[in-house]
């Protein structure tokens, strides 16, 4: 299955390559190579194929439509935002076009994406597959790999010189004064041809305003080391909120954690990082605006996070099949709206204290306080991880193979998987 889903990454990257350097150069009138990468991929599509093809494969009719619409629009959409977030640019703008959101998308071009994505599913899939099936196994992983290197590689080293570039655009101006001014002179070589490159591919590009920085106030602003205690904090605080909801609506108390280890819900924890990272700039609009933003990115996260359990671990951790205005089980209407009132409350209610008391801890703490957190967060992930993987191969009779798994099956047997995820239900 990933192989494949690997190969569609591949080809979509290509061919999106294809679609907007030919577009893109006919509105030129010359050649304009796309894309954020030097090599023929546009990651952004191969994204986009990835992610309808794991996504959206139980949608059909109006609602495979909307699907693929909203997953490439949302893909489309962070992209911009990391964009102007790490280098301060605006690489596209829709702002001109009708019923868009910041210029990043358009209902016009979700539409075109919509179609796309259904051109993806009911065609696209099945000729690339066909194509996959000709190759000899051991030959077809072996070309994936080699292509993965060589856009890996590739895509490191453009997005260091434009991170490199977008916080110090005048670094190599005194290389001739240093030792190592040749390789200097290189890298300034190879700087200058990327930045024309994109500007080429770009035309349109527009420089944004860079956040003033205080690097004595720890975890300023929206910055990395605020996402992820915000991570944290939202973990903690969603696992609290549901196991309170559940214990008034079901009667019982009930473990909402989504790790082994504390109560934590990685669902809350990531839902808080990700909506502050993404309506950062939004926060002061208004409480009708947030509302259908949180209901809107919520219920397609949700749905995206039970879809990926699902496909990953071999589990479905919530069934709303019982709920009226459900879709498939996964998200429902009503729950997407307590999203969309989780918004206005994180912004205009708990966000303000909450960033000010962050910001109070002392630098040097805070900096190592996040990353024992993350040390913990990433062990706790790949115990949790290995723990509902042996869960559920012993659900099929599968003993285990070495003394790790013999430790994760004395500790975390039958019955504490159970307690600890008492709504998970297996599936094939």
């Amino acid at each position: 299955m990933i192989w494949k889903l690997l190969w569609l990454f591949l080809i979509y990257s290509f061919a999106g390559w294809v679609l907007e350097t030919v577009l893109a150069s006919l509105k030129q009138k010359k050649f304009a190579n796309r894309g954020i990468i030097n090599g023929p991929f546009c990651l952004i599509y191969g994204f986009g194929g990835f992610f309808i093809t794991a996504f959206t494969r139980e949608l059909t009719g109006i609602w495979l439509f909307l699907g693929c619409a909203i997953v490439a629009s949302l893909l489309e959409w962070i992209a911009g935002h990391l964009i102007e977030m790490w280098y301060h640019e605006r690489w596209w703008d829709y702002r001109k076009i009708k019923w868009n959101l910041d210029g990043y998308v358009s209902v016009p071009t979700s539409c075109v994406w919509g179609l796309l994505g259904v051109f993806v599913i009911k065609i696209g899939n099945g000729l690339c597959m066909s194509l996959y099936g000709m190759l000899p196994g051991l030959i077809s992983r072996i070309i994936i790999l080699v292509l993965l290197g060589f856009l890996a590689v590739d895509a490191i080293a453009t997005l260091t010189i434009l991170f490199g570039h977008s916080k110090n655009p005048e670094r190599w101006i005194a290389a001739d004064r240093d030792i190592d001014s040749v390789t200097k002179k290189l890298g300034a070589k190879i700087d200058d041809v990327v930045n024309r490159r994109i500007t080429k591919a770009y035309p349109q590009k527009q420089h944004t305003e860079k956040e003033e920085a205080h690097p004595e106030i720890f975890a300023y602003g929206c910055s990395f080391y605020k996402i992820v205690l915000l991570f944290f904090i939202g973990a903690f605080l969603g696992d609290i909120t549901e196991t309170i909801f559940c214990r008034i609506t079901a009667g019982y108390w009930m473990s909402r954690s989504s790790v082994v280890w504390g109560d934590f819900s990685i669902v809350w924890g990531l839902a808080i990082a990700a909506v502050t990272a993404l309506l950062y700039k939004y926060r002061n609009r208004s409480q009708q605006f947030l509302f259908w933003m949180g209901t809107f990115l919520g219920g397609a996260y949700e749905y995206i996070c039970s879809v990926f359990t699902e496909i990953v671990f071999g589990t479905v951790f919530w069934d709303y099949s019982d709920i009226p205005f459900n879709l498939g089980g996964r998200i429902n209407l009503l729950y997407c709206f307590f999203w969309g009132f989780a918004a206005v409350a994180w912004f205009k209610i708990f966000y303000p204290p909450v960033s000010r008391l962050i910001e109070k801890i002392p630098v040097k703490i805070g900096k190592i306080i996040t990353w024992l957190l993350i040390i913990f967060m990433l062990a706790d992930g790949i115990i949790s991880s290995a723990a509902l993987a042996r869960y559920n191969a012993r659900s099929n009779g599968i003993e285990a193979a070495n003394s790790f798994e013999s430790w994760v099956d004395e500790h975390f047997d039958d019955g504490r998987m159970a307690q600890v995820y008492p709504k998970a239900k297996k599936v094939d």
